[in-house]
């Protein structure tokens, strides 16, 4: 820490902040894998298909799978506006997806500035020695050198350790982001198919009701 001068201080909460970061997110998707139900999920696809409300219910009770609830808000909203409904609970869920992520993205630009800037800092330390001592001692000037390549060195290494899992948690979310529409997607058709059916069904028996109607 002493041989990079005190820009190092800034970096290593820089480094804190970035492993910290990285380890909250690996846990949260470590723990939404764990959640993951595919079964479930397209259960819940065929259950809607014939219209058993009630039993999708009961079967989603305990599940903690963000595409079960996505699922669910849809269904609960059926009557009213089932788009919506999931687009907001989708948006609930990105969200808790994207969290700290724009700190990591802060840490990679902050970091090699940081290290930047201690360089120069170095730099110019070591021109007043020189300008100081001259060349009498160059031990103090490269004092200064070597304190400008340690932050550089410790900046970009803040920045790369950041920029992989920041780009590996993007591609999750996106992937998300992917499934989540195709499985709302999924169940608008089929509530639409079964809106139709029942529409079809009520056209059938109309004309024998109005006849029975019209003979009394």
């Amino acid at each position: 820490m002493q041989s990079g001068g005190p820009v190092m201080w800034p970096l290593l909460a820089c480094s804190i902040a970035v492993l910290t970061v990285i380890i909250e997110r690996s846990l949260f998707w470590i723990s939404l894998e764990r959640e993951h139900n595919r079964k479930l999920m397209d259960a819940v696809l065929a259950l809607a298909e014939n219209g058993q409300w009630e039993l999708i219910r009961q079967k989603t009770t305990n599940s903690q799978d963000h595409i079960i609830r996505l699922l669910v808000v849809g269904i609960v909203h059926r009557d009213y506006d089932m788009g919506r409904a999931m687009e907001a609970e989708a948006d609930l869920t990105v969200q808790r997806m994207s969290r700290f992520m724009p700190v990591l993205d802060t840490m990679i630009t902050v970091a090699p500035l940081l290290g930047i800037f201690g360089t120069v800092l170095g730099i110019i330390g070591s021109f007043k020695v020189l300008g100081a001592s001259g060349i009498a001692d160059p031990k103090l000037v490269t004092s200064g050198i070597a304190q400008a390549l340690i932050t550089t060195a410790t900046g970009l290494a803040i920045a790369i350790i950041a920029v992989i899992p920041y780009n590996y948690f993007n591609t999750r979310i996106t992937r998300a982001i992917h499934i989540m529409e195709k499985y709302a997607t999924n169940l608008e058709v089929v509530h639409r198919k079964t809106a139709v059916k029942n529409g079809k069904q009520s056209a059938l028996t109309m004309p024998r009701n109005r006849q029975y109607n019209n003979t009394l």
